[in-house]
């Protein structure tokens, strides 16, 4: 499954998620949180807050786009609400805006700040390598299949379809919108 990544929603998400933190945080925790969010959207709603591809990394599964912005600063979006890193450190450059965010959403990043947000990025790792989805990539990075999230959270074959179907919709009609701009 491609979801259609959000450059835009996953830099207010993560905005928001540092704002919930005091404005600062290493940015391997923001990930994991981040990366905990779109994994309980994509459970719950059958579709990630961000859209951002997931991997399997030695430190456990990782939005790989969010990776990048942090280790490059490629995103004029990212870098509107996140500055750094500083000695591992992101902090938030500008107020989190969240007009790109439903309530939903901002529900659920509340929720995983609630549940993990006072574990420390090593505590985070842990956890995330008891994942059903975590494959040690042997320092490399493997792609993760969404299909097995869904399946270890219970949902049956026809869930997962119907879900597929809906992402193969999104992203046929994002797609077509943005041809036709």
């Amino acid at each position: 499954m491609q979801f259609v990544f959000d450059e835009r929603k996953t830099a207010q998400a993560s905005a928001y998620l540092l704002s919930l933190q005091g404005g600062e945080m290493p940015y391997m925790k923001l990930i994991k949180l981040l990366y905990l969010a779109d994994r309980q959207s994509l459970v719950e709603s059958g579709y990630p807050i961000t859209g951002d591809r997931l991997v399997s990394m030695d430190f456990g599964p990782v939005l790989s786009r969010v990776l990048t912005f942090i280790q490059y600063g490629t995103s004029a979006a990212w870098r509107q609400y996140i500055a750094g890193p500083v000695n591992y450190d992101v902090q938030l450059a500008s107020p989190a805006d969240t007009d790109q965010l439903s309530p939903y959403e901002i529900e659920v990043l509340d929720s995983v700040n609630e549940r993990f947000g006072n574990l420390d990025q090593w505590q985070l790792v842990k956890y995330v390598h008891t994942l059903p989805e975590w494959e040690d990539p042997e320092g490399s990075m493997l792609p993760i299949d969404v299909r097995v999230i869904l399946r270890e959270a219970g949902k049956s074959d026809d869930e997962i379809r119907k879900v597929s179907s809906q992402v193969e919709a999104i992203h046929s009609f994002r797609s077509m919108y943005a041809a036709s701009e």
